[in-house]
């Protein structure tokens, strides 16, 4: 049996492999999102209902998950985080969908994993200092004492590594689950692993958006490093 999920349409630009299938799948999810958005958003109505109903129901307790670890200013990053969730949680799913291996997920590419792992990792520290100036960024790596600005240093490292990794290793072991199922019984077994695949998609893009908010913290609610 050769397992296709894992596997990547590999392309070589200007001395460097490209996963070609991830860049076009990327494309796809972030077409996706925008497409969501603007159907939750062109008609709203004072009484939501169908897709409206549904994105403002995310979006409200998502909202509130942010605010009761961000406190007030949490606005200041509530854009990000949504799109980061949206984002995920459609990539995460629709690797999903009955095609012969022509639509996976993006997330099961670790190199998009990492990308958004260290793109969020930026951002927090970019608001860091907007919010809390050089020298109080800088400060904070020396918290609660001097010394443990190494230990604080290889924390800041392995944030987004650990990041990237557990989303790219539970969307891809599901996968490659729901493969292995499906060759093995293909009437029943894989539905319920699809449902099952959905839940776990949906919790995966919840924990990243959560842990990257949890990581805000410091940078924009008044909690320390």
């Amino acid at each position: 049996m050769h397992l296709h999920t894992g596997t990547h349409d590999v392309q070589y630009l200007w001395g460097m492999a490209v996963n070609m299938d991830t860049i076009y799948m990327t494309w796809l999810t972030g077409a996706l999102v925008f497409i969501l958005v603007l159907l939750a958003t062109r008609s709203r109505e004072m009484v939501p209902s169908g897709v409206q109903n549904a994105v403002e129901m995310i979006v409200e307790n998502l909202s509130d998950q942010f605010h009761s670890i961000l406190g007030p200013d949490y606005r200041k990053a509530v854009y990000m985080l949504l799109t980061l969730f949206f984002f995920i949680f459609i990539g995460n799913e629709i690797g999903l969908l009955p095609t012969p291996h022509l639509i996976t997920s993006p997330t099961n590419d670790v190199n998009t994993t990492l990308g958004l792992a260290i793109a969020a990792s930026l951002a927090t520290h970019a608001l860091y200092v907007k919010n809390k100036g050089f020298k109080e960024y800088f400060a904070h790596f020396f918290k609660p004492f001097a010394p443990f600005v190494f230990i604080n240093l290889i924390e800041e490292i392995a944030k987004p590594i650990t990041l990237a990794m557990r989303l790219f290793g539970n969307i891809l072991a599901g996968e490659i689950l729901l493969e292995v199922l499906n060759y093995l019984a293909p009437v029943g077994v894989p539905i319920l692993w699809i449902g099952v695949s959905l839940v776990i998609g949906l919790i995966q893009a919840f924990i990243f958006t959560i842990l990257v908010t949890a990581y805000l913290g410091g940078a924009i609610g008044e909690g320390g490093h």
